[in-house]
């Protein structure tokens, strides 16, 4: 009878990224950070023990960080019990040579409504002051801080670098 091999399936990456000629990190923290800053749509996933949710949601990234504005959801079920997440961005596939995301490991964090961090999203966002206070609640602000980032971009091969990339944070 046939059996899984987890460990095998989860090492595959770790073992070919041995070979993998790496980015400078200064150089790889710009070239992720420009691809960040093209988009603006990410799928935040969450968990706890009872559950997993993968919310697609619009982000700010601005002092290092991820914002995410919400009215609530099932996510905050996993972010009361478990502040690890992931975020992953990425372009629509069109073919395995012009392959091209982000995968983020993050921890995050509740932002409290109207304090100082809290403006400054909102004004980064463009949205005014006066109108959220007006809403029957105010919109959750979410902060991701990245642990590590892990980079996939085929044509990096075309400058002699692995098509993926590791950044520790």
């Amino acid at each position: 009878m046939w059996e899984m091999d987890y460990d095998k399936a989860a090492n595959v990456w770790i073992e070919r990224d041995k070979g993998i000629v790496a980015m400078e990190n200064d150089a790889l923290k710009e070239r992720i950070e420009k691809f960040i800053q093209g988009h603006n749509t990410c799928a935040l996933a969450t968990a706890n023990a009872d559950m997993v949710r993968n919310t697609p949601i619009e982000y700010m990234f601005f002092d290092g960080a991820f914002y995410l504005l919400s009215e609530g959801g099932l996510k905050y079920k996993c972010l009361k019990d478990n502040k690890k997440v992931g975020i992953a961005i990425f372009e629509s596939f069109s073919g395995f040579g012009k392959l091209k995301g982000l995968q983020v490991e993050g921890e995050a964090y509740m932002i409290e409504p109207f304090s100082e961090e809290y403006l400054k999203a909102i004004e980064v966002k463009k949205i005014p002051v006066e109108g959220m206070k007006r809403l029957p609640m105010p919109l959750n602000l979410i902060k991701v801080v990245p642990k590590a980032y892990d980079y996939l971009e085929s044509e990096l091969k075309n400058e002699g670098f692995g098509g993926r990339q590791h950044l520790d944070l």
